[in-house]
C-alpha cells in the first residue's frame, strides 16, 4: 500500500503536470485526460472538460505524487477550488477488504463524496472528507488504469 500526495487544479492540471516534471526531473510522468476513455452517453462531459486531466502521475527521485483537474460540473459534490484545500491523500491498494476498512474508518464523523464501488478506472473507488477536513481518495488499482488507457493510445 502507498499513501500518495494528491494534488487538485482548477483547469490547469496540465501546466502543472509540465511545471513539476521539469522542476522535480521526473523520471516517468503519466496522464490521462478524460477524453481518453469512454463516457457514460448519460452524463456526457461538455468539450472543455473532455479536455482537462482525470489522473496523472509523476515520478521523481524516488518519490511520488498525483494530480488531477476538479471538473467544473464536479464542483456541487466537491466544492469550490480554493488554494488550500486542493491538496489530498491518495491511499492505493491491492487489498479491496483493508481498502474498505480505511475507507468506513475515516468516514466516522466525516462526509461520503462517493462511496466505495467499482467504476471504469478501478474496482474499488471512494472520496470521503474525514472529520477534519481532509479529504481521502482510495483506489484499488490507479496505477493498472493509468497504464491501460495510455497503451490503448499508442
Amino acid at each position: 500500500m502507498s499513501a500518495i500526495a494528491y494534488l487538485n487544479f482548477d483547469g490547469n492540471a496540465e501546466q502543472a503536470i509540465a511545471f513539476y516534471t521539469e522542476a522535480l526531473q521526473a523520471t516517468e510522468v503519466k496522464k490521462v485526460k478524460f477524453k481518453d476513455f469512454p463516457q457514460d452517453p448519460n452524463y456526457p462531459l461538455p468539450d472543455n472538460e473532455l479536455q482537462m486531466i482525470m489522473e496523472a502521475s509523476i515520478e521523481f527521485a524516488g518519490g511520488r505524487f498525483m494530480m488531477s483537474d476538479i471538473l467544473p460540473s464536479m464542483k456541487r459534490v466537491t466544492g469550490e477550488w480554493v488554494q488550500g484545500n486542493h491538496v489530498w491523500i491518495s491511499l492505493v491498494m491491492e487489498d479491496a477488504q483493508q481498502l474498505e476498512k480505511y475507507f468506513t474508518c475515516l468516514s466516522a464523523g466525516g462526509t461520503v463524496i462517493m462511496p466505495l464501488s467499482a467504476t471504469p478506472w478501478s474496482s474499488c473507488f471512494g472520496i470521503v472528507v474525514d472529520q477534519f477536513g481532509v479529504t481521502w481518495k482510495c483506489n484499488r488499482d490507479a496505477d493498472k488504469f493509468l497504464d491501460e488507457v495510455i497503451a490503448s493510445k499508442k
